[in-house]
């Protein structure tokens, strides 16, 4: 069975340096305030072309305290798209804002940034484009629109570590980005956790009391914060991970280049990314026809594959409140219904993705 993803067979590669850094955090005592915390951050926002980066203990939370941190709260609206992971609307719902939808482009999946104007409304504070698979949504066209009406410009880069655009990293481009580390990410830790990345001091230090309990000293509580802090343990494991991550990404483009060209002329939908936008494949998702159909005999081949995913957030059963019912985001809609997410991992065969890719088209002709 080729599995979906293998997080084995990175360990078994750099075990001994993650299960070193571990021992000497759990040795030390040290397990809230240890300086692994700051040398991660420290070395991620290095990576990202970033001032500064806070870490925490989740991507959703990264998202919501970047909306803290920018004032967005109640009556606020901010627009975002319905064609990703539901914990971006769930961010802006738990810093009391309204979520506005917004179709994607049918071509780079992310969002369409003509369709954003057409949703402002004068209570309109932030837009959220999801770089979705590691492709960086259009910046090009996003940020003058938010800077025409002065939004907040909050990318959620949960997928997108090491993708950058004419050498601009992704997270880089608005007032702050931000980042998951959960397993199965181009970077991921033995457990959970995330970031935030921006170039302004002034909303690192809000992003860093809110997630110590409003704290700016011990006992000293300023804002109504949250405990989101990231342990000492998965800092340690990501500052290990962090100096592999280039060559990691080199591989996944490896492999999604031979998808690529293993699809050229099928009747198949591959993700080209545009020309100067460089994708870093967190995902290698194709758009199929008869896809559960296709993803079922691919597992009769002993292939697994994922759906990332299968219903866009409005028609979730627990957003159905946002009021946007069938219909409303018909590429989205469209796109999930499609959409089959292949193996891709750095450890992957290049005899492997050839069996894959060629099962992939002879099912797909069948």
């Amino acid at each position: 069975m080729i599995p979906f993803l293998d997080p084995a067979a990175q360990h078994r590669s750099i075990g001994a340096e993650v299960e070193r850094a571990m021992i000497e955090v759990v040795r030390s005592g040290d397990y809230a305030a240890n300086p692994a915390i700051i040398e991660f951050e420290d070395a991620f926002a290095a990576y990202c072309g970033a001032r500064e980066a806070i870490a925490v203990n989740s991507g959703i939370s990264a998202l919501h305290l970047a909306l803290l941190a920018a004032g967005i709260g109640p009556g606020d609206e901010v627009i975002t798209v319905p064609a990703a992971f539901v914990a971006t609307v769930a961010a802006i719902l738990s810093a009391g804002a309204k979520p506005i939808l917004v179709d994607i482009d049918p071509q780079t999946w992310t969002m369409d940034p003509a369709a954003i104007e057409p949703a402002l409304t004068p209570a309109t504070k932030a837009v959220i484009p999801v770089h979705l698979h590691g492709r960086i949504a259009d910046m090009d066209r996003i940020l003058p629109v938010a800077r025409r009406h002065r939004l907040w410009v909050i990318e959620d880069a949960s997928q997108a570590h090491g993708a950058e655009h004419n050498g601009i990293a992704a997270g880089t481009f608005g007032d702050m980005g931000c980042f998951s580390f959960y397993p199965g990410k181009n970077l991921w830790g033995c457990g959970d956790g995330g970031a935030v990345v921006t170039d302004r001091s002034d909303l690192a230090e809000a992003v860093r009391c809110l997630r110590d309990m409003g704290q700016t000293s011990r006992h000293n509580h300023v804002r109504q914060g949250f405990n989101y802090r990231m342990d000492a343990i998965q800092a340690a494991v990501l500052g290990v991970k962090l100096r592999y991550l280039d060559n990691w990404i080199r591989a996944r483009r490896h492999i999604a280049s031979s998808y690529d060209r293993a699809f050229e002329g099928a009747t198949i939908q591959a993700p080209t990314p545009p020309v100067g936008r460089e994708h870093a494949y967190q995902i290698y998702a194709i758009r199929i026809s008869e896809r559960n159909l296709v993803r079922s005999r691919l597992a009769q081949a002993g292939i697994t594959t994922s759906v990332h995913y299968p219903l866009p957030v409005h028609l979730q059963p627990a957003y159905a409140g946002l009021g946007y019912g069938p219909g409303r985001f018909p590429i989205s809609e469209a796109l999930s219904a499609q959409m089959l997410s292949l193996p891709i991992y750095p450890e992957l065969a290049t005899p492997t993705v050839e069996r894959i890719a060629q099962t992939v088209n002879e099912l797909s002709r069948s």
